[in-house]
């Protein structure tokens, strides 16, 4: 007889972690993510869409570079993904305009992280547009062409474009990633019990919010 239950209990014991799993990885609103509201358009086509809203001159943006790149890796093919500089303050808006700026040279990939590096490694003050353009001639590139785009009004219509979408999507602080214009989450509501960012679990929530945003578009 105690055998038997043994054997049952084995036997009952996977479908119990999976039980067990599931309900530790369920979502819930206010903890995990909001909801935006009102929704925003996504201009990803039939991709479901991601965007990083970040600010070079924050530390905690900093921090989520290394995950994200490991998650960028990885993400799904049927994800589309972009970064977009929040702003708050007019303060912000000298490193927005270097990040489209930068972005329109086609150079985001060859420096985006050395950005950050030199402000939070190196202590430059990039938000300081002669401190950025002297930077930006350190590393190679033309320092008239440089400046040229940065007041270009290009770079100027996406800066505005940028305050919108972060009063739009309603972005309360930076970092922040948004799936499909329908959530928001932050690396601040996945902490673990001694206050540090738990940045396995905040992915994790990433993948599970991309595919609350599948199911939404396949019931439109």
């Amino acid at each position: 007889m105690q055998s038997a239950r043994r054997f049952l209990m084995l036997a009952m014991l996977p479908a119990l972690l999976a039980t067990s799993i599931n309900a530790a990885a369920q979502l819930v609103p206010g903890r995990d993510y909001q909801l935006i509201d009102p929704p925003q358009p996504a201009d990803s086509g039939k991709r479901v869409e991601v965007i990083e809203f970040f600010w070079y001159g924050c530390p905690h943006c900093n921090n989520l570079q290394p995950p994200l790149k490991a998650w960028l890796k990885r993400k799904p093919a049927d994800v589309a993904f972009r970064s977009v500089p929040a702003v708050f303050d007019e303060s912000w808006i000298p490193l927005t305009r270097a990040f489209y700026a930068l972005d329109a040279l086609g150079l985001t990939e060859k420096l985006h992280s050395d950005v950050f590096a030199a402000i939070h490694e190196h202590k430059i003050r990039l938000q300081d547009p002669k401190a950025l353009f002297d930077w930006v001639a350190r590393n190679g590139v033309e320092r008239q062409k440089f400046i040229d785009t940065y007041n270009s009004f290009g770079v100027t219509s996406r800066t505005q474009r940028s305050i919108d979408m972060t009063r739009n999507y309603d972005i309360p602080g930076t970092p922040a990633l948004t799936v499909d214009g329908r959530y928001l989450t932050a690396p601040s509501m996945t902490l673990k019990p001694d206050k540090s960012i738990d940045y396995e679990r905040y992915f994790q929530v990433l993948d599970q919010l991309i595919a609350l945003a599948r199911k939404a578009r396949a019931g439109k």
